[in-house]
């Protein structure tokens, strides 16, 4: 019997950009190198100590190893809905309009093969969280591109867009604040969007996985305030950046009955959901003291500041960030003809610090890396000190 070597779903999906940097980053470890790593957006600050204890003290009881809910358990779903009552001043039906996800980007994966039919078309801005698209590629559909900035340009394109695909489109998905790019959205913004959205019945996924990692006064809105964006919209959200979870695989989506119905019901084929006790931290993070949250936004805004005012005093400049874990950063001048992977390798050869390069968030990312702030400040000085050196030296 001759078997099939080709997948199809498979076949659709791209050479993965960032296993090149990671694997360099390996093989330099691997000779002793310190390398000091802004690649992956993974926290690095300890999980508050009640949240900690909460799981302890869970696991202990026998009961709690057995199978959980794949919607999650009825208290956690009661705490993001208290969240978003206090936090956005929205009422939802924690029965019917939440959902306990593995994480924000496995409730957005499994969402897309719940919804895609043949022939679908799903509109993903440009740069993107890969999941974002690549859920969609997954599941079967067709994926439309448009700048990610979310101003003028982008309304006008996206009503284009929609018009002319002649009710093909289906859903359109939103980040803000963006990964990559740490872009903010206005509620004005978000308005249009819904606006426009409704008006070709056209389903909006909103990521709002970093909506409490902001530095200015102004927290970032939901899409979900929008009069009548629940007629349309869900929104997926994460507890690994607001309370530095990322391990514990515990995230929501909220909103539009009909989608969390669909979730839930390919999720009730797919998983038993999260561990009970894991669950359980999880509600002592949303109802237990937010001092916790206050603390961890400051650790980013420290960071930020440090990296971006030392890069910039070297002459790698960069703007400061409003939120995110992140600062997008453009290549330098002297380095852009050869792209941001090509230079992602020398740095890391050279100036042993390792970025993401901005290609692998989509072909509008090209001339950027992202640089996680995921390092202590310690660390990030003594990058500055490596990049410096390098920029001194490269080429002589």
């Amino acid at each position: 019997m001759k078997l099939k070597n080709s997948f199809e779903r498979i076949d659709r999906l791209p050479p993965y950009v960032f296993a090149e940097v990671n694997s360099m980053k390996a093989n330099e470890r691997s000779f002793g190198e310190d390398i000091i790593d802004f690649g992956m957006g993974n926290p690095d600050s300890p999980t508050p100590k009640h949240i900690v204890e909460k799981l302890c003290e869970t696991i202990k009881d026998p009961k709690s190893h057995r199978y959980s809910v794949s919607r999650g358990i009825l208290g956690l779903r009661k705490a993001q809905a208290a969240y978003y009552s206090r936090r956005f001043n929205i009422d939802l039906d924690y029965d019917k309009q939440v959902l306990v996800t593995l994480g924000s980007k496995e409730g957005l994966a499994n969402l897309a093969s719940a919804i895609t039919s043949n022939g679908d078309e799903i509109i993903v801005p440009n740069p993107s969280y890969p999941i974002h698209p690549y859920g969609f590629v997954i599941a079967g559909a067709s994926v439309l591109s448009l700048d990610s900035q979310p101003n003028e340009t982008f309304l006008i394109n996206l009503h284009k867009l929609i018009s002319s695909k002649k009710n093909k489109v289906k859903a359109l998905v939103l980040n803000y604040p963006n990964n990559p790019t740490t872009a903010f959205a206005s509620l004005e913004f978000f308005t249009e969007v819904v606006n426009l959205c409704l008006k070709y019945n056209v389903y909006i996924l909103s990521d709002i996985a970093y909506s409490e990692i902001y530095f200015n006064e102004s927290p970032p809105p939901s899409i979900l305030q929008v009069p009548r964006a629940l007629e349309i919209a869900v929104e997926f959200s994460s507890l690994s950046k607001t309370y530095s979870m990322p391990g514990w695989r515990i995230g929501f989506a909220v909103g539009n009955n009909k989608l969390i119905a669909a979730l839930a019901k390919i999720k009730s084929y797919l998983d038993y959901g999260a561990f009970t006790p894991v669950q359980v931290a999880g509600i002592a993070a949303l109802n237990g003291p937010q001092e916790c949250v206050n603390e961890i936004r400051k650790i980013y805004l420290n960071r930020r500041n440090t990296l971006v005012e030392g890069f910039n005093r070297i002459g790698w400049n960069m703007d400061l960030p409003l939120g995110t874990m992140f600062v997008w950063a453009p290549i330098p001048e002297r380095f852009k003809s050869i792209g941001s992977l090509e230079f992602s390798k020398i740095l890391l050869k050279n100036g042993k610090v390792a970025v993401a390069p901005g290609i692998g968030f989509g072909s509008k990312g090209e001339g950027f890396v992202r640089i996680g702030l995921v390092e202590n400040e310690h660390r990030i000085r003594q990058a500055i000190k490596n990049v410096k050196i390098f920029f001194d030296t490269y080429g002589n």
